[in-house]
């Protein structure tokens, strides 16, 4: 039996629009992330550093309301799944180590 599919057909368009929305910076430090076609002369890692995902908020990925979803960078997205609050491996999770983030900080704002 196939996976069932979580996220809509249109998703890239989705964050790219909530990562234009945040002018490509992460709502939780602020940390100006790369825009696409704008990452020659990094290395991996600062690649990596440097990328802006998009959470739902209530980690539901067939939610896609605009409230639900928040621009962070790879360190805060990793940082608020390594706290226990999603279905994410631990595997995925050692790139980046916690980093005493407020979570409720970031909930309470509405960002």
């Amino acid at each position: 039996m196939a996976k069932p599919k979580r996220y809509p057909d249109n998703w890239s368009d989705i964050a790219l629009s909530v990562k234009e929305s945040a002018l490509w910076r992460c709502a939780k430090c602020h940390q100006q992330c790369l825009r696409p076609g704008k990452q020659s002369g990094l290395t991996k890692s600062e690649r990596c550093a440097l990328t802006l995902a998009v959470h739902h908020r209530n980690r539901i990925p067939e939610d896609n309301r605009p409230e639900n979803l928040v621009a962070l960078c790879t360190a805060c997205h990793l940082s608020y799944h390594n706290r226990g609050q999603s279905n994410v491996s631990p595997g995925q999770l050692f790139l980046f180590p916690d980093d005493a983030v407020d979570w409720e900080l970031i909930a309470s704002s509405g960002e």
